[in-house]
């Protein structure tokens, strides 16, 4: 037994004032980490979206919901990626056009239908909910990044 300020500490006492310490330990080298690992965001958070059809070609406009959003969407939302989100649903090829004046992205979903509006029994024929549906895509940002654009918590 040791005394501490007038304060007799046993041993259990200090087994656990080193336990508490090692946990803080812990904690800190997990937020250290935390802070240099990308993040994880979804898409809603950074664009709305609108889409419709041409034939058996769906159409998604990403729009950034502000400026600086802009860039990173070029950086992130890639032909590839749209493509491997929606897998088997898009059969074709990805398109995609970039609009910086509106800082917006606009993909062409071909062979996505089911053979377009009139053709098919898709329950969306006219490709309105793949707008919603590119929005669920997650990105990763560096920590950073997303902190400088306020998206962090």
């Amino acid at each position: 037994m040791r005394q501490l300020f007038n304060a007799e500490i046993t041993e259990s006492d200090a087994e656990f004032a080193e336990d508490f310490q090692r946990t803080r330990i812990v904690f800190s080298l997990v937020r250290l980490v935390a802070q240099h690992k990308d993040m994880n965001i979804q898409l809603v958070k950074l664009a709305h979206a609108r889409s419709g059809d041409k034939g058996d070609t769906a159409n998604v406009g990403v729009i950034a919901l502000k400026d600086e959003y802009y860039p990173l969407l070029v950086r992130e939302v890639t032909k590839e990626r749209v493509k491997s989100h929606f897998g088997p649903m898009v059969k074709g090829e990805v398109e995609r056009f970039e609009l910086p004046n509106l800082g917006a992205l606009n993909f062409l979903l071909h062979e996505s239908l089911g053979g377009g509006g009139t053709l098919s029994l898709m329950t969306d024929a006219q490709g309105k909910t793949f707008s919603t549906a590119l929005l669920r895509m997650y990105i990763d940002i560096p920590h950073e990044e997303a902190r400088d654009l306020g998206l962090t918590d």
